[in-house]
């Protein structure tokens, strides 16, 4: 599972220019979901994604994570972060997973991140949506669940 997370000030859904879901202060999470994950790697984004300490202190240092803000997260499904553009002009998605499963996934991640307590606002799965963001920072992270696999086998 891959997750493009982005500190922002205010983050919105639109679908054919209808508001659909917005946060103010928060983390925007884009999610792309790979074949072959499962229920672990929807737990490892969402507790990653709610303890980066990437909020600024009192002293403008970056010590706080989502939770001690009390901040918000938008998740939004993104099946094409797991484009594959190494060969030719048009990207290969062969590793997204199908709709069903990662459709599953996406669910379980939204539940752990209210198992957190912490509010979720989300996009509507599969469809064509407008994302409009103001990245606070700007903060950008890329996560992927299988870098926590790899660090565990070796």
């Amino acid at each position: 599972m891959i997750g493009v997370v982005q500190r922002v000030s205010r983050a919105e859904v639109r679908i054919k220019g209808e508001l659909v879901s917005r946060i103010g202060c928060g983390v925007l999470l884009l999610v792309g979901i790979e074949r072959g994950d499962g229920f672990e790697d929807a737990f490892y984004i969402a507790q990653k994604t709610a303890n980066l300490r990437i909020f600024c202190d009192q002293a403008g240092n970056l010590n706080r994570s989502l939770i001690e803000e009390n901040g918000s997260v938008l998740v939004v499904s993104q099946f094409t972060l797991l484009g594959n553009t190494r060969r030719g002009r048009r990207p290969s998605f062969t590793q997204a997973a199908p709709p069903g499963e990662a459709h599953a996934l996406y669910r379980q991640l939204i539940r752990e991140f209210r198992n957190m307590n912490i509010e979720v606002k989300e996009g509507i799965f599969g469809a064509m949506m407008e994302v409009n963001l103001t990245n606070d920072g700007p903060v950008t992270l890329l996560l992927n669940s299988r870098e926590k696999k790899r660090e565990s086998e070796g």
